[in-house]
């Protein structure tokens, strides 16, 4: 991929010991010790997750809903994801910027190191280095190699899987305060429609978030069929797809990364890609990349 040689390339002039030394301190270990900040952080949200169903109103399942879609379509799947990992399309700065905020909604971290970790993960796929694979174990892949995994938030050295990300400042800054957009977000539920806003608009629809954002790291590699004999254990899962809007179409995804769509079927539903199109019609995408299942050189739509 352009952007992961990009990467290569910012170490060129780095002298042997040192690439040796950052590629130990960025190949995924386990550690001894759970990462107490991010345990005590889920087990909040999880504890809130199961309080707003004590909570509920119409009102507060619709702006849950409204919020999925800001949150884990437009700000994961569309823009973190499709966007500003693999560049499958591209907008304006202003487009691509409120994605992106949005994508902070989803709780999973700030763009930079999002970016990182999933370029990491494409180019070293269930092998050795691979943050989360199903090989070291299901429960790991799924949310194992966050708690008691050595790669954190904070290593600088995923910069360099995220150098065109890194280079701008608005990024850096949003990386850094990633948090901020959902808590003025729950301050203004909970000021707007009380503690069943705040319970489903933040706890229980980011939680629900979370695990379906992460099936696609564990399920997709173990069940689910298989279109392109890939290097890896990718996999097309339907029922991940169909939660997330279609990142579940993984091996589909794994055999062509810059492919703004990941259904390559009529029965393959990618709502994600849709939105990606619709962006393109109202003329706020352009250069859509689209591989179908023959392969071949991707079509440049809206280009």
């Amino acid at each position: 991929m352009p952007l992961l040689a990009e990467a290569a390339h910012a170490t060129d002039a780095l002298p042997i010991e040192t690439l040796q030394s950052d590629s130990q301190a960025l190949i995924q270990g386990r550690s001894k010790h759970f990462n107490w900040v991010l345990v005590i952080w889920l087990t909040v949200f999880h504890l809130g997750a199961v309080a707003a169903l004590f909570f509920f109103s119409w009102t507060a399942l619709a702006i849950a809903v409204a919020l999925w879609v800001a949150a884990q379509n437009v700000g994961i799947a569309m823009c973190y994801h499709r966007l500003l990992t693999h560049r499958g399309y591209a907008t304006s700065r202003w487009v691509e910027y409120a994605m992106a905020v949005c994508g902070t909604l989803a709780m999973q971290g700030g763009p930079i190191y999002w970016v990182a970790v999933h370029r990491l993960h494409h180019q070293l796929t269930d092998r050795e280095g691979d943050p989360h694979s199903p090989r070291d174990g299901g429960w790991w892949s799924h949310m194992g190699w966050l708690l008691l995994g050595t790669l954190r938030n904070r290593n600088v050295l995923l910069k360099r899987y995220a150098p065109d990300l890194a280079r701008d400042r608005f990024y850096v800054w949003l990386s850094k305060y990633h948090w901020v957009p959902a808590v003025v977000l729950g301050v203004g539920l909970y000021l707007a429609g009380g503690w069943s806003w705040m319970l489903w608009g933040i706890f229980l629809r980011a939680t629900l978030g979370l695990h379906a954002t992460w099936l696609v790291n564990s399920a997709t590699h173990m069940w689910g069929s298989r279109r392109f004999e890939t290097k890896d254990d990718s996999r097309n899962t339907w029922w991940v797809a169909l939660l997330t809007g279609g990142e579940g179409w993984h091996n589909n995804h794994h055999a062509h990364p810059v492919s703004s769509s990941h259904g390559m079927a009529w029965y393959e539903l990618d709502v994600n890609y849709w939105g990606i199109r619709m962006l393109g019609l109202m003329g706020l995408a352009r250069r859509i990349k689209v591989v179908g299942p023959e392969a071949g050189p991707a079509r440049i739509l809206h280009g």
